[in-house]
């Protein structure tokens, strides 16, 4: 690949994430500061990502993949998208709020599968390169946090900036689109069926005791996981922590080494002590949650947001691993999009409404009792993981589907 190809990929990603980074982490805080939402409220919003990820699918098997180049349809929702997020931004309730942002969500989330299409299409050797090119997408994601957290947006009530300077970043994104290299339709001309969109060519793998427990356990992982995403930013700001946006980062940096560090630990470990290991850290990120504080017990605070990398990148890329492995070259696409609409489709939006309904079952005159809040993920984190390690057996002596 080109230096200047590989520039312009870089930055594709950088910005992408940007984007989503800027407003999602503390959208919560900022609904129930600003416009005075409820847990119920927060939930759905964060739903929307869900609802997005449940469309995503049909946009890109229907239109991208048959009729438009990657670039053009990647940069038209992007200059739409900037258009929604500055009407985000001064909303003045959460009634007026939300149709924007399922639009807007719905807009995004096809984004992340068309990054990934022009990518790939420029590489010759994708499982070798592909890693130094999306790298950049957390290092966005992690720009986004430490300017939350210069700009002191948290601090001054004026997180409903984040969704202004999204806009703008969206609108230039939308632009440089149509310079990216062309990626033509793959399926031009071709007749894509229902099937093929929602993965169901991949059902079968459910047949495989082993794998549908697996599939199980991703999909109800993603409840205790959705609480990390809709509680944390509220959370940490209600106890005290400073800066809480760019604190969060260090999840993504944590992410970012643990992905490196992927290939050493998963020859060694296997496939069912790598999801274990992720669950388990899934478990240990909410006790220290509900043990830590702002004070003494700000260390606790500090590792459950750091063990972000190990829930993460143990868990899901390990999935993502083990479901290539499962499906084979015939069926990869179909089961890589039934398990993802499992996990951040159905799981999450689940997630994402039971965590909204618990935090106001806990809510108090002065905030939450995040102790009771984050004692319910650490729980359900729990369960699955013992029925896991009891039922799920080590497949490492399997062999990939020809």
């Amino acid at each position: 690949m080109k230096t200047s190809t590989r520039i312009q990929l870089a930055l594709m990603m950088f910005l992408n994430f940007f984007v989503w980074g800027i407003w999602f982490v503390t959208m919560g805080t900022f609904l129930s500061t600003q416009l005075g939402a409820g847990g119920v409220e927060i939930g759905l919003a964060y739903g929307t990502q869900s609802l997005g990820a449940i469309v995503a699918p049909f946009i890109i098997g229907l239109i991208a993949d048959k009729y438009f180049a990657a670039q053009r349809i990647l940069g038209i929702l992007h200059l739409t998208g900037g258009f929604l997020l500055y009407y985000l931004s001064s909303q003045a309730n959460f009634n007026t709020f939300y149709p924007y942002l399922l639009t807007y969500m719905i807009i995004y989330m096809p984004t992340l599968a068309l990054v990934n299409a022009i990518a790939f299409k420029q590489m010759a050797s994708p499982e070798k390169e592909f890693s130094a090119i999306r790298v950049w997408g957390t290092i966005g994601w992690i720009a986004s946090g430490l300017l939350i957290g210069w700009l002191a947006l948290e601090t001054t009530d004026s997180l409903d900036q984040t969704f202004k300077i999204a806009a703008l970043v969206s609108l230039v994104l939308g632009v440089y689109s149509f310079m990216l290299p062309n990626t033509p339709p793959p399926k031009a001309g071709t007749k894509t069926t229902f099937g093929e969109i929602v993965g169901a060519d991949a059902i079968g793998l459910l047949k495989d005791r082993n794998y549908l427990i697996f599939f199980m356990a991703s999909l109800l992982i993603c409840i205790p996981l959705a609480f990390y995403y809709q509680e944390t930013n509220l959370f940490l700001n209600e106890v005290g922590v400073k800066n809480a946006a760019s604190k969060m980062t260090m999840g993504q940096m944590s992410e970012t080494i643990f992905l490196f560090l992927m290939p050493f630990f998963f020859s060694r470990l296997g496939v069912k002590k790598m999801l274990l290991i992720g669950m388990a850290a899934w478990v240990i990120r909410y006790l220290c949650f509900g043990f830590g504080d702002a004070g003494n017990g700000v260390g606790l605070l500090y590792a459950g947001i750091i063990l972000h990398g190990i829930c993460y990148d143990f868990f899901f890329v390990t999935g993502q691993i083990y479901t290539d492995q499962r499906a084979g070259e015939k069926i990869r696409s179909s089961a890589q999009g039934m398990i993802t609409l499992a996990t951040y489709g159905a799981g999450m939006l689940v997630g994402f409404w039971l965590a909204g309904l618990i935090a106001d079952q806990y809510k108090t005159a002065n905030g939450h009792d995040w102790s009771a809040v984050w004692l319910v993920p650490a729980i359900i984190a729990a369960i699955i993981l013992i029925l896991f390690l009891l039922f799920f057996k080590d497949p490492s002596s399997h062999k990939s589907k020809e």
